[in-house]
Order: structure tokens, then sequence, then C-alpha cells
């Protein structure tokens, strides 16, 4: 079923509205900021392997954040993925790339999450709220279309260099593909974690641990090429062997894993942009 066909199948749905969408995308960069611990990412701990970056500069980072979600959720309401929207959604990004860059003095708190999350606002501008898959569906073919207007930085960017380099997909391969790390990965570890009756912040983790287990991040790739990139993965698969961040041995494990990527001055930044897309479908789940 293609975009335009869930967008009708869906005109008469229960759709949330655009600040209620803006509202859960800023929630859930919270959510994901605070959670602790995580192997070499900002948390309650500290600033992991970043040196330009802590728990209070994300905070202000993603509350400065919810003007653009909001422009972009409200711009979306009641159309269909095109060109035109595509290249309206880029222009309220890269505005709110701005936003973030005076919030923070400079620190690249949430790039890539504007790319990540902002697309997942415009798609559940279009569906209703419990209905992942569709929303993943448009927000993918949103990004279908290129940016006629972006700025020649962007080809040249950190993720775009890595991408080409390693021939792995990065963020916009991620949003092309329909969210894959989020819908089929971050989600269903989520739930099991809850249905095994494991305390939330570590369900949380399980699903963090699980997407980093299978994504070829380009954060790690970039900072720490494939060295960083294999130790991310086999200690993420160790954390899942020991049993999950619900397991003294699984909380070992996650130690061991942070220790390493702290070594190698590498974070899992991808990850952490995807398991807040994840934290934001769960929490649209919970609206129907």
């Amino acid at each position: 079923m293609n975009a335009i066909s869930l967008l009708r199948r869906d005109a008469e749905a229960f759709v949330a509205p655009p600040l209620t969408i803006a509202t859960h995308a800023v929630d859930a960069l919270v959510a994901e900021a605070r959670l602790t611990p995580k192997p070499a990412l900002v948390d309650e701990r500290g600033s992991g392997a970043h040196r330009d970056l802590n728990l209070d500069t994300m905070l202000r980072s993603a509350h400065a954040l919810q003007p653009t979600f909001l422009a972009i959720a409200r711009a979306a309401c009641g159309v269909q993925p095109s060109q035109a929207l595509r290249e309206q959604l880029a222009r309220i990004g890269r505005e709110g790339e701005c936003s973030m860059m005076r919030a923070t003095n400079g620190s690249n708190a949430h790039r890539g999450a504007i790319w990540i999350v902002g697309l997942l606002c415009a798609g559940a501008a279009m569906h209703a709220p419990d209905d992942s898959d569709a929303i993943c569906t448009s927000a993918a073919a949103i990004a279908q279309y290129d940016d006629r207007y972006a700025p020649a930085s962007v080809a040249t960017s950190h993720g775009a260099r890595v991408s080409e380099r390693y021939r792995v997909a990065g963020a916009r391969g991620e949003a092309r593909e329909g969210f894959p790390h989020a819908r089929l990965v971050g989600l269903p570890a989520l739930d099991n974690a809850r249905a095994r009756g494991l305390a939330e912040s570590d369900a949380r983790l399980d699903a963090l641990i699980a997407i980093i287990a299978s994504l070829d991040d380009t954060c790690l790739l970039h900072r720490g090429g494939t060295t960083a990139l294999t130790t991310a993965q086999r200690g993420a698969k160790r954390v899942m062997r020991a049993g999950g961040a619900g397991t003294n041995e699984g909380r070992a494990a996650l130690a061991r894993l942070d220790a390493e990527l702290l070594a190698l001055n590498a974070s899992p930044g991808g990850a952490a942009d995807l398991l807040a897309a994840t934290l934001f479908l769960d929490s649209l789940r919970r609206l129907a």
C-alpha cells in the first residue's frame, strides 16, 4: 500500500493535532537524553565521548526544537508527500537547526534528530497515531524527494561523506527505507522488554542496545572508523546475550561497552537519534 492510499484510508481516522505531535517529539528527545546509563553518550552521568555537549545542552536543544516540530506537523496536515512538501520541510528544518545552534552556543546536539524525528512528525500529521507503519511509510515517501535548494554543505557533511566512504545507508537511507531500526528493531525490543516486566528505563536501554547491535552508525564510523562500529555492535550483542539491561550480567556488559567506546572516543549518536524516534512512535501509540 503506497503513501497516497494510506492517506485516503486515514481520511476519517483520528490524527493527533500538530501541537500534540510536537510536544511528543520534544518529550522523546528529552527522554533519550535523560536515559542512563547509555554507552559513551550524554546522559545523567556526564558527557560521554562528547566534549562539547552535556545534559543541560541536550535539554536546551530539545526544547528549542519545539517550534520546528510544530511547523513541520502543521505543514504536513492534510497533504500528501510531494516535492513541494519535502522542500518546505527542509527549509523549516534548516531554520530549526539555526535555533538549535543558538540554544547550544554552536554545539550540534540534534541535527540528525531534526531530520529523523522531523520526518516522523510529518508522517504523524497524516495518519492515526497508533499506525506506526503508515507514519513511517509517509515519512519515507517524503524523504524520497531530493531537496533542490539544499546548501552545498549538505553533500559534504560528516554523515554524507561517511555514507559514501563506507557504503552505508546513513540517516538519509534509514529514512528512505521507512525507519527500519525504529519500527522493526527499537519498537519490538521495547515491547518485548516491557512484556518481560522490565522497568521502563531498562526497556528503553534494551531498545537502544538492539539498535546499536544492528545499525551501521555513521557517527561511530566518523569518529572511530570500522573499529568503533565493530566494537559497538559486538559489545551490544554481548549485552543482549547477557540478558539485557535488566540483569546484573547485562549491566556489566553495558559498562564494558561504555568503557570500550570511551577509549575510542566514539559514541553511537545515530542509534541515539533512532531511539528518540522509537520513543516518539511509542508515545504516539499511547494516544489511540
